[in-house]
């Protein structure tokens, strides 16, 4: 990698960050970037479905099963527009379920950079399998 597409990743990333605020989710933010040719085509933060009360958990502070992840709202706004993924980066906060990774593969974006690792590695392992570019970077958010 390049220190020019390493600075702009780390930029991105930031952006991502700064866009997870957006979520109304009270236990975790996450925010998404689709980039294609340095230009940001998608974004997304997790969140209810449009027309639903932004609350993320129930009473015992538990995520709601219909909440949407960043990823996915950013790779579904896409299919409402006239912009497509083949070849993008994603820049995510947080490090992929499964279920996000094969929305990911599917969408036909091919680098992946995030920020968080989680627990469950299970979507970045069916991400590298896909043949897709992962990379964890630490970003200090006071950049």
């Amino acid at each position: 990698m390049t220190e020019k597409q390493r600075k702009l990743d780390e930029r991105y990333l930031r952006m991502a960050r700064i866009w997870a605020e957006n979520s109304y989710c009270q236990r975790r933010q996450v925010g998404a970037l689709v980039v294609k040719d340095k230009m940001i085509i998608s974004d997304g933060y997790n969140g209810t479905p449009s027309g639903f009360e932004n609350v993320c958990e129930d009473d015992n502070n538990v995520t709601k099963p219909y909440v949407l992840h960043a990823e996915a709202n950013a790779i579904t706004k896409l299919a409402r527009s006239n912009n497509n993924s083949d070849g993008a980066t994603i820049y995510i906060t947080a490090s992929p379920c499964i279920e996000c990774a094969k929305l990911i593969i599917q969408s036909g974006i091919k680098r992946v950079v995030y920020g968080e690792k989680y627990r469950l590695t299970d979507g970045i392992d069916l991400l590298k399998r896909a043949g897709i570019e992962v990379i964890y970077m630490e970003v200090n958010s006071d950049k």
